[in-house]
């Protein structure tokens, strides 16, 4: 082979390599991807299919069951344990799906007619009615007897669904190991054609050499990189101006540290016992005064007694629930009131709970719930623009029905405040004799809005003892 030819071939040799590594890379990629994939879709129907045609002839939506159940079920209804009522587990087959519409819909109307089943539960239970559910369509009854009946039968087979989730077909589409592979090897050819374009410099240069050709030595030469900058550095009207700029930007940035000094904006301390909001006033709707009865009607929106709390969690323990630390938060409450769920007796030893707060507003600010929850709650919904299901409370606390874990919402500053204040025009709504005073003597303003910066809402005195 002649020296051109070897020339000729070394540089063509990377570009073979390079080929070789996109031919391989594409190639493996559609081996790969044309693994079949079971869609979700079928995954879904076969749910379905089981559920109709096992045990039961239950054919309902089973993830609108559950979501039913989770809501309107399970504080008293557990699958496989009695709670306050019994275990659903098999109830598809206690009785026949017509006789338990009629119950959901109308338990204390099925114990007045005599009903022989719904007089026997109702006397097994201490005479305790289940409530009506006259909300929930014959299909939402469906739904939620096709969703008792799946877990009744995972309960029944789990040996069998075991077996069957062995025996199908996993697929995961790409592993991890086959693009880490992929990517080792890309970087193996790499390193593999930059070796080959250095000895390919230097082959040329001993070609040549033998071939009497004068070969120059490579020679990188050296570049002053501090060049400009030590033209710069001599240059005082750029000297001046970057002072100026450094002190200004220093300014900013002090000016923005002591403005958020005392914000907690966003302030999450862990809590004693855990209390998920998304949980209660989320998926259980529970009014907010329910707990913080204080807020409509006083200075404090007040924090509950833990004998609220046992208002359910008497009957609720958490047992069965989705989330793993139910159970044992709800025991935190238990200890707290020295009571023992199995005996329903309280003990003589109860201690306190001490809950951290979050919104904590200075000593010298004054501020006052039913001023804003009651008297302003209209202007206030007007102005924030809140649903007409959304409690106002969302106007300073944010959308407390979606958060695990209270946190504090806004910045609670004096600008935040003012700005509300400034912003917020006055409605006056029927039946609010707070507004029908101030109102009275501001008979002499007849022209534009009336805000509550008008009727002294920005005034010293209004928040500051």
């Amino acid at each position: 082979m002649s020296h051109n030819s070897s020339i000729c071939f070394m540089r063509r040799l990377p570009g073979f390599a390079l080929s070789f590594l996109l031919l391989f890379t594409s190639s493996t990629f559609s081996a790969l991807a044309q693994t079949p994939q079971a869609s979700a879709e079928d995954t879904v129907a076969a749910m379905q299919d089981t559920v109709a045609t096992g045990g039961a002839n239950i054919a309902g939506d089973i993830a609108n069951g559950q979501a039913l159940f989770s809501s309107n079920c399970a504080a008293c209804h557990g699958i496989d344990r009695k709670l306050a009522g019994p275990a659903l587990a098999g109830v598809n087959q206690r009785h026949d799906q017509e006789w338990l519409i009629n119950w959901i819909h109308d338990s204390p109307g099925m114990i007045a007619s005599g009903d022989p089943a719904a007089i026997a539960i109702y006397e097994e239970y201490n005479q305790a009615a289940m409530p009506p559910f006259p909300q929930l369509t014959t299909q939402d009854i469906v739904d939620i007897l096709a969703y008792v009946e799946a877990e009744t039968q995972a309960l029944q087979q789990p040996a069998a669904a075991g077996d069957g989730a062995a025996a199908a077909p996993q697929d995961k589409g790409i592993s991890a190991i086959s693009v880490i592979g992929l990517i080792v090897l890309a970087v193996l050819l790499f390193l593999i054609i930059t070796v080959l374009n250095r000895t390919i410099g230097s082959l040329k240069r001993v070609i040549l050499k033998n071939q009497g050709v004068e070969v120059a030595p490579e020679v990188t030469p050296k570049k002053d990189y501090l060049a400009g900058l030590k033209k710069l550095s001599r240059n005082k009207k750029f000297i001046a101006v970057s002072i100026l700029v450094v002190l200004m930007i220093g300014a900013a940035f002090s000016w923005n540290i002591m403005w958020n000094v005392g914000v907690e904006q966003y302030y999450q301390p862990k809590q004693p016992i855990r209390f998920p909001h998304d949980i209660h006033a989320g998926a259980m709707e529970i009014d907010c005064q329910y707990c913080h009865g204080g807020a409509w009607k006083s200075k404090n929106a007040s924090i509950p007694s833990l004998s609220t709390c046992m208002n359910c969690h008497n009957v609720v323990n958490g047992d069965g629930s989705d989330s793993p630390t139910a159970s044992a938060e709800i025991a935190k409450i238990y200890k707290a009131l020295d009571y023992d769920p199995a005996t329903g007796e309280y003990g003589d030893n109860p201690q306190g709970v001490e809950w951290i707060r979050v919104h904590n507003l200075p000593d010298f600010a004054y501020f006052n719930h039913s001023q804003h929850v009651t008297v302003g709650e209209a202007a206030i919904r007007e102005a924030k623009g809140l649903k007409a299901d959304d409690p106002v409370c969302y106007a300073c606390h944010g959308p407390v029905a979606e958060m695990e874990e209270i946190y504090q919402f806004s910045p609670l500053t004096m600008k935040w405040c003012v700005d509300c204040h400034r912003e917020t025009e006055v409605i006056h709504a029927e039946h609010n004799e707070y507004y029908d005073k101030i109102l009275a003597a501001h008979e002499q303003i007849k022209e534009g809005k009336i805000t509550v910066a008008d009727l002294g809402g920005i005034d010293c005195a209004r928040c500051h003892y």
